[in-house]
């Protein structure tokens, strides 16, 4: 069901519910009141009745019966029986005896001083009356015609009044809904026509700071996140088929020109040694690849545990330092790290070594001096790591954008590399709840600081 239904449903439900309690209140109340006036009415009439009979010598029965028949103000259909201490009627006006009137009743009526019951269409109402010497009982009764017939017309004005009420509450509830849920059509409209290929277009936003005005923000922030998403997904998806293209390329070549003609055995000797080479270069880019995949994945967040990174270093430093003979790595301990848990993070430790591989090989590949110095301290409950070397450089327009997949530097195109490293880097220290920054001026060196969280911070 649609919301603006549903909204409508709701408030014509509320309305109908205040309209509701509200007449049956109203008549309950009005119900109440007249029957208690015409009780009133009764009881003045039975008591004023009674006086002239018992108290006033001059007026009789048949007197008295003939001034009720000539009375005007009467009662509609008004009965009056006055029974004497020994249940003798003294005075009766019911011909027809309409209303039955037992001993026991009567009885009742000594003991209580009152009773009200309603028969046959009359309200009556059993009264003491009692003078110097007897005591009376008084019974009156009536038809409230004229109570009756108000009360009827009361209730038909409410039941109009409570249907129209839920007519009108059904329009109003209808456009108000359509009114207050026409931004929402309005931002249902302009998602529709974002597509794939449109994920330039943002939703309109407006000054006020509504539900809908902040339902638009954070939906043209996602749109955000999505187009720099497909972006860097299309970028990635260019470069690694570059990446992957060239060696494949360079092979196919290779041995396309190895078959044109006999070669001597110096020569098939030289080209599978190049192709060899192509293919390893090959499988690096593809292991790196999978580790940014796996970087990615939740199975890389779901497996983790305590790791000390001082020896995760020591082993990264010894893995680096095969790769080449000129390589050499320092290693510093801060004097303020007298804890051994403060060595201690929470991580994968195969994904945490790639992060420390990648730093180092950096470190030493862009250095003058193939040499990096890494240092350690302890930070505000992080474990604090810089990795500094005296080189190249990064270039300033460059450094926001080494953390891109296939992006390198403008300046380190002649070095040997695939630009996966420190995109890789970065991954893997988010994962981990750190963060990694990078400060280096251009021919001087790079210093790239690692901070992950303690264990126990």
């Amino acid at each position: 069901m649609e919301i603006r239904k549903r909204l409508t449903f709701l408030f014509v439900g509320i309305v109908a519910i205040i309209l509701l309690l509200s007449s049956l209140s109203i008549f309950y109340f009005s119900s109440n009141y007249r029957q208690e006036d015409f009780y009133n009415r009764l009881r003045s009439k039975g008591r004023n009745t009674a006086k002239l009979l018992i108290e006033v010598e001059e007026v009789d029965a048949e007197l008295l019966l003939r001034i009720e028949l000539d009375n005007p103000e009467s009662l509609s259909e008004e009965k009056i029986i006055i029974y004497n201490f020994a249940n003798e009627i003294l005075f009766n006006t019911d011909r027809d005896n309409i209303i039955q009137i037992s001993s026991y009743l009567l009885d009742e009526i000594r003991l209580q001083g009152e009773v009200r019951f309603e028969t046959k269409g009359y309200e009556v109402l059993g009264a003491m009356y009692t003078d110097r010497y007897d005591r009376f009982v008084v019974i009156t009764a009536a038809k409230d015609t004229y109570g009756l017939s108000k009360l009827k017309n009361l209730r038909n004005i409410l039941f109009i009044v409570f249907i129209s009420g839920i007519g009108l509450a059904s329009l109003t509830g209808w456009l108000y809904a359509g009114r207050a849920l026409r931004p929402i059509s309005r931002v249902v409209s302009e998602v529709d026509r974002i597509t794939i290929s449109s994920l330039n277009l943002r939703l309109k936003t407006d000054a006020s700071e509504d539900e809908i005005a902040r339902l638009a923000t954070t939906f043209n922030k996602m749109l955000d996140r999505l187009e720099k998403a497909f972006k860097m997904q299309k970028d990635f998806i260019s470069n690694a088929s570059h990446e992957l293209r060239t060696p494949l390329t360079a092979i196919t070549g290779q041995i396309e020109v190895l078959l044109l003609k006999e070669r001597s055995t110096s020569e098939y000797s030289e080209t599978l040694h190049s192709v060899l080479d192509d293919i390893k270069n090959l499988n690096h880019t593809s292991n790196r690849l999978l580790l940014l995949a796996q970087a990615s994945s939740e199975s890389a967040i779901s497996n983790l545990r305590p790791v000390r990174v001082d020896e995760l270093i020591w082993q990264a430093r010894t893995e680096v330092l095969k790769r080449s003979s000129l390589y050499q790595i320092k290693v510093n301990v801060a004097k303020e790290i007298n804890d051994e848990n403060k060595f201690l993070v929470n991580g994968n430790e195969q994904l945490l070594k790639t992060v420390l591989i990648n730093l180092m090989d950096n470190g030493c590949k862009y250095s003058d001096n193939h040499t990096v110095e890494v240092s350690m301290y302890s930070d505000s409950g992080n474990l604090k790591t810089t990795f500094a070397n005296t080189g190249i450089g990064i270039h300033s327009d460059d450094i926001h954008l080494i953390w891109e997949p296939f992006h390198r530097g403008r300046n380190a195109l002649q070095r040997r590399g695939h630009g996966i490293g420190l995109s890789l880097v970065k991954r893997i220290t988010e994962i981990h709840d750190g963060h990694i920054e990078v400060t280096s001026e251009l021919n001087k060196g790079a210093v790239f600081i690692l901070y992950l969280p303690n264990l126990n911070a």
